[in-house]
């Protein structure tokens, strides 16, 4: 019996050991696995440091300073700031000095601990670095970031005047190109023309011109920068008139760049009926020293043994009938036929 339990005490003893050896590893490996995460953390924060280092360096190298220096990122419209306008101002982590501003009648606005400044006639990045600079000589920021950004523009708009569906006086809002104003005019009018006139502020006397052509995509010098207080006048386009014995008369825009031959005319008028004189054809032409009648041949134009003439606006050809007893009564019935004719969008 003695025997039995000493043997049982050693089985106990050993089992008690083993459980403290096997607890002592799991501590172990428990130490082991949070050493290990802790490397891995800490490798990974050096290595996003590293990362953030060389990038604030390359931003630091390609960046002006006067945008790192306070200048902002974006500073607003290329307009200039105008007497009225709503001016928003950022002070970066300093909300306090940040807010909206309104430029008072007489070009200045009130800013927290600088007072008033004049800033009409700036652009925005312009007022930005001054509003910088006076913040730093008052020793009131060290190097502060400051953005200015045009919010609206009070006395400053965009016309649209011309061949658009909408004409009239748009608000300015931030910067815009020629198209995004056409849209908002809802687009051109059947009778608009090829050329696009834009009159910028301050500079009448140097319109600047631009070409429209129809079904084509627009070339981004075609497409320019509108800029408050300009002027879009969209051109209507010539008219050419097509009536006598054909089978669709009508008037005609000339939307191919202003240029329309007889020929071309006469396509856009679906043809002479089987009934028409086209050796008797004439065009009538507006000049400053009256009514000019010339003589066309549709015949010889066809089989190339005359030149195809070129039309100008306002030109009235006129095909008479072949069965015409009086080719001149037929002539003068052109008149009072073009005044009354339609006027058809070209497809």
């Amino acid at each position: 019996m003695e025997t039995k339990a000493a043997t049982g005490t050693a089985i106990t003893t050993s089992m008690g050991i083993a459980s403290e050896e096997l607890a002592m590893k799991s501590y172990l490996w428990m130490v082991l696995i949070f050493a290990l995460i802790l490397v891995l953390t800490l490798a990974a924060g050096c290595a996003l440091a590293q990362q953030h280092s060389t990038m604030s360096m390359s931003t630091s190298a390609s960046v002006p300073s006067s945008t790192l220096g306070g200048s902002g990122f974006g500073s607003g419209a290329a307009g200039a700031i105008g007497n009225g306008d709503l001016v928003e101002m950022s002070v970066f982590d300093t909300p306090e000095l940040s807010g909206k501003l309104r430029v008072s009648n007489t070009g200045e606005v009130a800013l927290p601990l600088v007072g008033r400044l004049q800033v009409a006639g700036m652009k925005a990045e312009e007022a930005a670095a001054l509003i910088r600079q006076k913040f730093v000589d008052g020793g009131y920021l060290r190097d502060p970031q400051v953005t200015v950004f045009i919010a609206e523009y009070a006395t400053q708009n965009v016309s649209i005047v011309g061949e658009v569906k909408n004409p009239g006086i748009y608000p300015a809002f931030g910067a815009h190109h020629l198209l995004d104003y056409l849209s908002a005019a809802q687009g051109l009018t059947p009778l608009a023309g090829t050329t696009i006139t834009i009159t910028h502020a301050g500079k009448s006397g140097e319109p600047e011109r631009v070409k429209m052509t129809a079904g084509a995509t627009p070339k981004p010098e075609n497409n320019p920068e509108i800029l408050p207080g300009d002027t879009i006048f969209v051109e209507r386009t010539g008219i050419i008139y097509v009536v006598g014995d054909v089978a669709h008369p009508g008037g005609f825009p000339m939307d191919h760049d202003g240029e329309l031959s007889i020929l071309q005319a006469i396509a856009l008028a679906q043809g002479t009926n089987s009934t028409a004189a086209r050796g008797a054809a004439r065009l009538i032409r507006t000049t400053p020293q009256g009514r000019q009648e010339i003589p066309v041949n549709l015949k010889k134009i066809l089989s190339g043994k005359e030149t195809d003439l070129a039309m100008r606006d306002n030109d009235i050809l006129f095909v008479p009938n072949s069965a015409a007893k009086n080719a001149w009564k037929n002539f003068e019935a052109a008149l009072p036929a073009a005044a009354g004719a339609s006027v058809y969008r070209i497809p």
